[in-house]
């Protein structure tokens, strides 16, 4: 392969709410931690196991502030991006570094929103589709459309 690809793709609940920094120019930047779970079967003990990793996840502009108006803690999304390490030296002089992803696409997979939603309701009989032959449609057939 003459390239190579940095792509990730997460779907995982929000560990916090989206934190907002705002910059000169009208540019934003929006961050939030992100959980992966994974679950399996110890086969020594048949004891299920359940670990969760833990992701810095950074979003631009247009879509920070789309995350920030519409997501909240535990909500569920599906990310796709690239990942980036980021150096920066601390206040007793040390080096620290940190990985991100960098999300360039994501789709709301649930809110808080739809679990609170209430269950669509049967149509009504005041609502029901009329068939064009129904007795019910006569008054449709006075017209005397050409067509």
């Amino acid at each position: 392969m003459a390239g190579t690809i940095n792509k990730v793709i997460l779907i995982g609940h929000l560990g916090d709410e989206v934190k907002m920094h705002y910059f000169e120019g009208g540019n934003a930047l929006g961050r939030f931690p992100l959980a992966t779970n994974e679950t399996y079967t110890n086969k020594q003990t048949g004891e299920k196991v359940s670990t969760t990793e833990w992701h810095n996840i950074v979003v631009r502009n247009k879509l920070a502030e789309i995350c920030e108006k519409y997501l909240k803690k535990g909500d569920k999304v599906y990310c796709e991006g690239r990942i980036k390490t980021r150096q920066w030296q601390a206040e007793d002089g040390s080096k620290r570094y940190t990985t991100e992803i960098h999300v360039v696409d994501m789709t709301f997979l649930t809110t808080k929103n739809d679990l609170n939603a209430p269950a669509p309701e049967e149509p009504s009989k005041s609502n029901k589709t009329l068939k064009p032959d129904s007795p019910e449609n006569d008054s449709e057939n006075d017209d005397d459309l050409p067509f």
